[in-house]
């Protein structure tokens, strides 16, 4: 039986590095970064200062009508109004990858069709109803409070925008959950269950979805934004938060080259694991990572030496990219191999739910576009990546096929291969 071959065949990106494609492989091309002071508590003085924010979009209101946002978007007041601040994030970047894609109405409405969404919900809007109800004794309690905060509120709200009718499905992996979201895309595909599979993650930049990650002492302390986030570096001490949304589509490739659109790259394997090791640290020596990559690998069908181009998982935390380390010495290191490895949020910063997709993202604009991003803001390698290949400048070589790593809470691997579409 041959299977489906699954493309990715438009992108849409709102992020803190840029909100188009372009202005995205500009930044990543020139290590731009997209982190910079933020006052979580304005006129207080906090121990973490920065955060990788969304220029051009202002949602500091807890209602719509007093948001901002960039030109060239058209929506109504019913898209709107019981959106969550990162749904209007998620709904920009889906136009975007809709337009790419060049996919109409009726593409999108076609059964043929699903949507896999992933967010941690909003932590704003929540906080704002519960003092509503609490205050009011119970006698104020918001219609939508339920729906425009839990963590399936892009799945409804996308999903009722442009008329879904083929599987619509929420993700909850931590920061695996995009990522995982694509692996059971490429297999709906392959199955025949679908033509395509829209992917959006979407996350909020602030005080309830990001400073309170200080309490575990996951994020960086650095006020300086050119050190806060560097990934693999002897002195890492957490990772910067960062939202935004990012869009794209899983499609076979007979049904994208009809319509013409754009081809990215080839999805060729995949495979997940679990750590069974701790709810919030990652297995010291990466092992659970390792089976990842190695199921990723055979379901490729492809040698370990094809692998020229590792985007890393790597948030800048000490335990995270240690066991990352080990876990790409183990694949490549012992076997003689040393493929290119760096992780973009050093640039960006880290996505939580959306960080898979926005990473992937990147690597089909390096596949596209024939480049390799580098790893910023490293001035002392850590002793723990002795031997591997980590780059520090932007490679202008086309990457052959492209391992993209992802791992969050509870132990939750995923690997993805990639590479450029072959006839």
């Amino acid at each position: 039986m041959i299977l489906p071959r699954v493309v990715i065949s438009g992108l849409g990106f709102v992020t803190s590095i840029g909100n188009s494609r372009n202005s995205v492989s500009e930044s990543l091309r020139l290590m731009r970064s997209g982190i910079e002071p933020i006052d979580f508590i304005p006129g207080e003085k906090l121990p973490v200062t920065v955060a990788g924010t969304i220029k051009g979009f202002d949602t500091q209101a807890i209602s719509w009508a007093g948001w901002t946002w960039p030109e060239g978007y058209s929506f109504t007041k019913e898209s709107l109004r019981n959106m969550p601040p990162h749904g209007l994030y998620a709904l920009c970047a889906t136009e975007q990858m809709v337009a790419d894609a060049k996919l109409s109405p009726e593409d999108l409405a076609s059964e043929d069709t699903a949507l896999f969404c992933s967010s941690a919900g909003s932590p704003k809007l929540l906080n704002h109803y519960l003092n509503q109800i609490i205050d009011s004794k119970g006698q104020r309690v918001p219609p939508a409070g339920v729906v425009s905060t839990i963590a399936g509120t892009l799945n409804f709200h996308l999903s009722s925008h442009y008329h879904i009718r083929g599987a619509v499905v929420g993700f909850s992996s931590a920061c695996a959950s995009t990522t995982q979201a694509i692996g059971y895309g490429i297999d709906e595909i392959r199955l025949g269950r679908h033509k395509r599979v829209i992917i959006v993650g979407g996350e909020e930049v602030g005080l309830e979805a990001t400073y309170t990650f200080h309490g575990m002492r996951a994020l960086s302390r650095q006020s300086d934004p050119q050190k806060a986030s560097r990934p693999f570096d002897k002195n890492r001490d957490g990772f910067v938060g960062t939202g935004g949304s990012v869009a794209l589509v899983l499609e076979d490739k007979e049904s994208a080259l009809k319509r013409g659109a754009p081809i990215y790259a080839e999805l060729v394997g995949w495979g997940q694991s679990g750590d069974g090791f701790n709810p919030a640290i990652s297995d010291p020596q990466g092992r659970g990572l390792q089976t990842a990559i190695n199921r990723a690998i055979k379901d490729a069908q492809i040698n370990p030496s094809e692998i020229d181009y590792v985007n890393a998982h790597a948030t800048s935390t000490p335990a995270g990219d240690a066991s990352e380390a080990h876990a790409l010495r183990a694949i490549f290191l012992k076997h003689g191999l040393n493929p290119k490895i760096s992780s973009t949020k050093a640039l960006t910063g880290h996505g939580l739910s959306m960080s898979g997709v926005m990473e992937t993202a990147f690597c089909a604009l390096a596949l596209k576009e024939g480049f390799m991003p580098a790893s910023a803001h490293i001035t002392e390698l850590d002793t723990v990546c002795e031997g591997l290949n980590i780059i520090q400048t932007t490679q202008t070589v086309k990457p052959r096929s492209i391992l993209k790593n992802s791992s969050g809470f509870g132990g939750s691997n995923v690997s993805l291969i990639m590479r450029e579409l072959e006839s």
